[in-house]
């Protein structure tokens, strides 16, 4: 039986042919799957994070950013860990916090937010008024009914039922809370003393939820209830949610315009790490109960990839990102501390 050598050979060249190129296709569809991404923490900017998110995942299809809404202590808890990229928290981490993760951790702030007290009262659909010692004194257990001669003295005209107020605060580690703790803090030296400022307390009364939305369904659905949430949290589930008296003695209702009122003087002096708060700022036109919120990245992350696309995406975020604020209940970062946070992404090591 006779051999034809070269068909042989050809048949050969074909089929290693035909391996390298089902290997690049196989090596293309092993490198089509996007990069994933993920981090945690922050309820309060979970809307806005999510559709910069989306937003930046259709831009880019090779990008797949994983956020998880699961409180502020939950994301400087896994940050600390390292079993996510990025942590995202509304108050900014203690000097304990950042000596306790295994390397420097930058803050950068993304938008600003005001927390409102949200309220459900029967037969009341009027916008009350409170000042921020009645506030403290509800939640301290010292005014426990809605006719209390403190409220009605507020708002006058209104009537006010003699049921008892049910306090609603959340269960989990939260920077909603440390806003609002680091606001009574400010106003109310009874609150400063006996609970002070932390994403986590030691609550005097009340009732517990998870996260924004478990605050939010918590008082939507218990007469007599109040509690505190993010202002997109009040106005995607209709809850009534009042004014607040600041600094100037002004009744404000939560507005992107108030937050930015009362982020004018912060970003003029803005610390080198961002670390600052903003709560009962100066100025007639500032909401008191405003912040920042911030993302938490490692300045020098192990894995570089993710660092890269992430320096990427927080460029996009601190420019075209700030468009959607707005729409959800948010305050576009003010263009001074946006120059601040584009030269402070140069400290990420690459």
């Amino acid at each position: 039986m006779r051999f034809d050598l070269t068909r042989v050979s050809r048949r050969a060249a074909i089929g290693a042919a035909a391996l390298v190129l089902t290997a690049g296709l196989l090596g293309a569809c092993a490198t089509s799957e996007p990069q994933q991404i993920s981090g945690a923490g922050a309820t309060f900017p979970e809307p806005i994070y999510t559709q910069w998110f989306s937003t930046y995942n259709e831009l880019h299809p090779d990008v797949q950013i994983n956020y998880q809404g699961i409180g502020s202590g939950g994301g400087i808890r896994q940050l600390t860990e390292q079993t996510v990229f990025f942590g995202a928290s509304d108050g900014p981490m203690t000097d304990e916090q950042l000596k306790a993760a295994p390397g420097p951790v930058l803050h950068f702030p993304t938008v600003l937010g005001g927390v409102v007290p949200v309220y459900n009262i029967d037969g009341v659909n009027a916008e009350l008024k409170f000042t921020g010692p009645l506030l403290a004194d509800i939640y301290l257990g010292k005014v426990t009914k809605w006719n209390d001669p403190a409220i009605a003295a507020l708002n006058p005209g209104v009537r006010l039922p003699g049921e008892d107020i049910v306090v609603v605060h959340r269960s989990d580690g939260s920077g909603t809370t440390y806003i609002f703790a680091d606001y009574l803090s400010k106003v109310s030296p009874e609150w400063k003393t006996r609970v002070g400022v932390n994403t986590a307390l030691n609550w005097p009364l009340g009732l517990g939820g998870k996260g924004n939305p478990g605050v939010a369904g918590l008082v939507k659905q218990t007469p007599g209830a109040i509690g505190y949430v993010e202002l997109i949290y009040a106005l995607q589930n209709h809850i009534a949610y009042g004014a607040v008296q600041n600094m100037a003695g002004r009744f404000l209702r939560a507005s992107i315009d108030g937050v930015t009122a009362a982020a004018a003087g912060a970003a003029a002096a803005m610390p080198a790490d961002f670390r600052v708060s903003i709560t009962n700022a100066p100025g007639a036109d500032a909401y008191p109960i405003s912040s920042f919120t911030w993302m938490l990245f490692y300045e020098n992350p192990k894995d570089k990839a993710s660092a890269k696309t992430m320096v990427a995406f927080m460029k996009w975020a601190l420019t075209d990102g700030q468009q959607y604020t707005k729409a959800l209940g948010y305050a576009p970062l003010p263009p001074n501390v946006v120059k601040l946070e584009m030269d402070a992404l140069k400290k990420i090591e690459l």
